[in-house]
């Protein structure tokens, strides 16, 4: 039986019964090694570097000489595209130069770029690196996981052979066929698709980016009548007698078949909303930045607006097409997503089976990109590669692919955290008693008396328990913890306090002081101190004497109380006649200070009059001198201050200026 040719281009809708009677799908090598490859040990990196040498941790094969070579290293395209690569996938793999410089061998020229050369708009990705990093994303996206843990890449070209045609592969886009059907069921769909029904297939595609749309509904297969009557009038020409005509030089090449794609619907606009050289939609950056308030932000904003309204209302003009249609191909980001099925009666729904997306890179939304993307998905591939070819190609890939990560170690289990105490919850009452103990806490150790004794008359003796009564274990211990009142109010050193505790409420010194507010001396401290040891100045210790003096009968004021000195009138008087005595010594020696400054300033100033009544008629010096005089003065007015405090150098000096310009202006009067 002789082999089958195929004829480029070859339609999806319109392959021949004889290539699909035997047609099959080619099993991907990558579906077959996630079960049979075993992981293997990581391979260094292509490319070694010379020893001796810098080179970059990154890139594989670097061998920097110089700074300069370092410098042109970090600025090139190939360590840009690496950085990014990393940043972007952490796990992928560095290329080599050899290989970079094959990757923008093949990249497209103006892969995102617009068709019309007089646009002025400037596309980001435009640079070759941001073109490879996008293709590359495009590619990530597609990827699963296989056993051994390695990213395995999903073709979005599923190949079909037949045993009909060999050393021939046709190509298929995987997103043509449902997503309800298996593997197993794609060679029977396509035998279904060349059915093209009453009225044929159409699709419905839409394209926006930039404030461009562009949107048709186009007719991809013919009719059953229409093939019926083709096929007729293809086989009545055949038959009929074709008259010999004579051969010219210039007979043409024969044509090849025609590829039918018919446009029912289109329309294409744009709208100005994104700023120019810099990217990004005006609802991005007021979400990043916080809403702009130039013309030109107000500008992009009213432009989203309205391309939105155009799109939904477009949408609903095309309703009747777009539900007839068989595929809706929509090419948006995620913001421009929500145009065309977040809003009320759309015809387009989330979870409609229908939805798909163009499987390889686009150019700027035009009638032109929107007819070319069509055709890209109608065109089957065709690829004569035998079978030595396709293993060869098929290992290739498997080589390519990232290698397995290691199993991570097992990790321990740290030990389940210890439950923690959930905190005691208070009744109201007690709430209600703690904030009474810290009100008065409060105005004892702030030394408010008036207030203090106002509290004390309302409330203080209904829940203290007594003046002697002992603060509640739930304070902390530096606050006063099993401590008096009166302990309190003499470590917080109010006088007054003390003195209203003692006389008029009779507090009780002589109880011990609780373990945290015991004070030490040297090291060492006594058991049984009392609050009187808490005094941290002279005046509260002559309020206990004080106190001890009038009421020598209350209590054991020197014994168990601790004090050490009963203020009587007469131990008192003589208290005030040393402070005194002590006050006027302070004021002699002050005095002598005072006194010994003059004279200080006059020895200071005396070198300084000698100098005004030396002649002035005396010869000068000769041989070398030095800039500025002898020096002799400047040396003598250091001498006059030496030893004296910078206080009494800084009033010598403000003396002397004041004196220089009293004899300024007596030489301006006199003049």
């Amino acid at each position: 039986m002789a082999s089958l040719q195929v004829t480029e281009p070859l339609h999806l809708f319109s392959i021949p019964s004889e290539v699909l009677d035997n047609l099959a799908l080619r099993p991907s090598p990558l579906a077959q090694t996630q079960a049979t490859q075993a992981p293997v040990e990581e391979e260094p990196p292509v490319g070694q570097s010379v020893p001796g040498t810098a080179s970059c941790n990154l890139c594989p094969g670097t061998n920097l000489g110089d700074v300069q070579e370092q410098r042109a290293h970090f600025r090139s395209d190939w360590h840009r595209y690496n950085v990014k690569l990393r940043l972007q996938s952490p796990g992928a793999t560095p290329v080599t130069e050899a290989q970079f410089t094959n990757l923008v061998d093949g990249l497209e020229e103006s892969i995102s770029g617009s068709e019309s050369s007089e646009s002025n708009e400037t596309d980001p990705s435009e640079d070759k690196v941001a073109a490879l990093l996008h293709r590359t994303r495009l590619k990530g996206k597609s990827r699963s996981v296989s056993p051994e843990g390695r990213n395995i890449p999903k073709s979005p070209i599923l190949w079909f052979t037949s045993t009909d045609i060999p050393d021939t592969q046709l190509g298929v886009y995987a997103t043509i066929f449902s997503t309800q059907s298996s593997p197993e069921a794609y060679v029977e769909e396509l035998r279904e698709m060349q059915d093209g029904g009453e009225d044929g297939r159409q699709w419905a595609v839409f394209m926006t980016a930039g404030g461009h749309f562009a949107g048709a509904v186009i007719r991809v297969s013919k009719s059953v009548s229409e093939k019926e009557a083709e096929e007729a009038e293809a086989a009545a020409a055949a038959s009929a007698p074709v008259a010999p005509k004579k051969k010219s030089k210039a007979s043409k090449a024969p044509q090849k078949p025609a590829f039918f794609l018919e446009v029912i619907r289109h329309k294409t606009f744009h709208r100005y909303t994104t700023r120019r050289k810099q990217g990004g939609s005006q609802s991005v950056n007021d979400n990043a930045k916080g809403p702009a308030k130039s013309a030109g932000a107000l500008l992009r904003r009213y432009g989203e607006q309205a391309l939105k309204d155009d799109i939904r209302g477009l949408l609903a003009e095309w309703r009747e097409d777009i539900e007839a249609s068989e595929r809706i191909f929509i090419r948006a980001n995620t913001a421009n997503m929500r145009i065309f099925l977040d809003f009320e009666d759309s015809p387009v729904r989330k979870n409609d089976e229908r939805l798909r997306t163009f499987p390889f890179p686009t150019r700027r939304p035009t009638q032109s990109e929107v007819v070319r993307c069509v055709t890209e998905v109608l065109r089957v591939k065709v690829s004569h590669l035998t079978e030595e070819a396709l293993a060869a190609q098929d290992q290739a890939l498997l080589d390519s692919l990232p290698k397995p990560k290691p199993a991570p170690a097992p990790s321990t289990k740290p030990p389940p955290p210890e439950p923690k105490v959930a905190p005691v919850k208070l009744t109201q009452e007690e709430e209600r008693t703690r904030d009474l103990w810290n009100r008065m806490l409060d105005m004892v150790r702030k030394g408010r008396l008036e207030p203090l004794k106002t509290f004390w008359e309302k409330q203080g003796r209904d829940f203290v328990g007594g003046v002697d009564g002992r603060l509640p274990n739930w304070l902390d211990p530096k606050d006063g913890a099993n401590a008096t009142l009166l302990q309190v109010a003499t470590a917080s050193a109010q006088p007054e306090v003390v003195r209203w505790l003692l006389e008029d409420l009779r507090a009780d010194p002589t109880i011990p002081v609780p373990p945290q507010l015991i004070k030490y001396k040297d090291g060492e401290a006594d058991d049984d101190q009392t609050a009187y040891d808490l005094a941290p100045n002279l005046e509260v210790r002559n309020v206990f004497g004080r106190c001890a003096y009038a009421h020598l009968d209350w209590w054991d004021w020197q014994g168990k109380g601790r004090v050490r000195t009963i203020l009587t009138p007469e131990v008192e008087a003589k208290q005030k006649r040393e402070e005194a005595k002590r006050a006027k010594m302070r004021e002699r020696a002050k005095e002598r200070e005072a006194a010994a400054r003059p004279a200080a300033v006059e020895e200071s100033e005396q070198p300084k009059e000698e100098k005004v009544v030396k002649p002035v008629d005396q010869k000068p010096k000769t041989g070398p001198q030095r800039l500025g005089g002898s020096g002799t003065g400047a040396a003598a007015e250091m001498q006059s201050v030496t030893g004296l405090t910078p206080e009494m150098r800084a009033r010598i000096e403000r003396e002397r200026r004041a004196r220089a310009a009293e004899a300024r202006m007596k030489a301006l009067g006199a003049g």
